[in-house]
């Protein structure tokens, strides 16, 4: 039988890498629900092949035009973020995959999980910036949250019928990004052509700039503590450089279990998706004699300052990994319009992390309001983005 799925983010590095996998699995697979922000054509597109019940835009200037292009299939078409909300709701749907990009995930996440969808997530920021919230709601509504990140993925994938048994520490690795080894002085200097530049994963700007800072290696690791209920002391962060060993789970016992593969996002995308099954797929096969030696290292923490701010976020707990993470986005915004350089986007993180107030119990509202007031600050620091 056929999986009804919905995809928030189709145009998206996810998004159109689900979509092969639907593609090339059509039996397991039926797509009721699409959404993008502006890249409108590209979603018409999709829309006529995978025919869902309806689509939604973010983009509310090209709503007409849309549903002109997508009238004679008969696809419903709406826009705005109270619409997606709406429409995850849709009676059809059994799984959402939210590959969204940053905060703007949360809400339909939730807004799924009230209606008791199952979610395969790709989007780290929703559970950094509501963590607490989210997974304590999925636990109300009997829902399950199927991890789609590559590392998460790959712990999910160790813990298979090993849920009795209690994690000493997991192991979360990184490549190290393009610029693994370059010092201060050397980061001081970098464009962005050269940072978006991923020696191993094809990814989204967005993910691209926080892979290069090691930023994403420390929303991975705050994501981890939600997804598989750690304290902060059992995460662990190691870089290695060829990709293959994609996360690794220690027991009490000291076993180690990782899970290994080629770096393919269409692997954790189809298995999130496909969950409890793996599916059959022709993608290329991993080959020991192409990789003689696996090599692993530690972070440098002085260097990319990005993760360490976000390591601390994780420990201080409360509202600071909300703060960290919409500081972050503004950083790479700007970053991406070459209006601040690469280890600016850590200063303006620093900066936003001790002026929003903290609070420690924060309700959903806090959480907004602590975005919007991070956002605020650190724009309003930035002399290149008022000039």
């Amino acid at each position: 039988m056929s999986k009804r799925i919905a995809i928030l983010g189709s145009t998206g590095s996810i998004g159109t890498q689900a979509l092969e996998v639907v593609r090339e699995q059509p039996e397991r697979f039926e797509v009721e629900l699409l959404s993008c922000g502006n890249n409108v054509d590209l979603l018409i597109k999709q829309a006529l092949e995978f025919k869902p019940n309806a689509v939604v835009i973010g983009d509310a200037s090209k709503l007409e035009a849309t549903k002109d292009a997508l009238f004679p299939a008969g696809i419903k078409v709406y826009a705005g973020a109270e619409a997606l909300e709406q429409c995850v709701r849709m009676e059809g749907i059994e799984l959402v995959l939210t590959a969204l990009v940053g905060y703007a995930g949360l809400r339909p996440t939730l807004a799924a999980i009230d209606a008791g969808k199952h979610i395969a997530l790709a989007n780290k920021e929703t559970l950094v910036v509501a963590g607490e919230l989210v997974t304590k709601a999925a636990r109300e509504k009997g829902v399950n949250i199927y991890p789609v990140d590559s590392e998460h993925s790959a712990i999910f994938q160790c813990l298979a019928g090993e849920w009795h048994n209690p994690i000493e520490k997991i192991v979360l690795t990184a490549s190290g990004g393009p610029f693994r080894g370059k010092s201060r002085e050397e980061l001081a200097k970098v464009t962005k052509a050269q940072a978006l530049k991923h020696p191993n994963w094809d990814m989204g700007a967005k993910i691209t700039i926080d892979s290069a800072s090691l930023m994403n290696k420390g929303l991975e690791a705050i994501e981890a503590k939600w997804l598989f209920n750690l304290k902060a002391e059992q995460i662990e962060i190691i870089v290695h450089p060829q990709s293959i060993i994609h996360s690794i789970v220690q027991f009490r016992d000291g076993s180690m279990k990782a899970q290994m593969g080629l770096p393919d996002m269409k692997l954790p995308i189809q298995y999130a998706m496909a969950y409890p099954d793996r599916l059959p797929t022709n993608w290329p096969r991993f080959d020991f004699t192409k990789y003689p030696a696996f090599t692993f290292e530690q972070p440098d923490l002085v260097t990319f300052r990005n993760l360490a701010l976000a390591l601390q976020a994780m420990e201080k707990g409360g509202n600071a990994p909300c703060v960290l993470n919409a500081a972050n986005e503004v950083a790479v915004e700007l970053f991406l319009k070459d209006n601040i350089g690469f280890l600016e986007m850590s200063d303006l993180i620093a900066s936003t992390l001790e002026t929003v107030p903290f609070i420690a119990n924060p309700a959903l509202a806090d959480l907004e309001a602590s975005d919007a007031e991070a956002r605020r600050l650190a724009r309003t620091r930035t002399p290149a983005w008022n000039s």
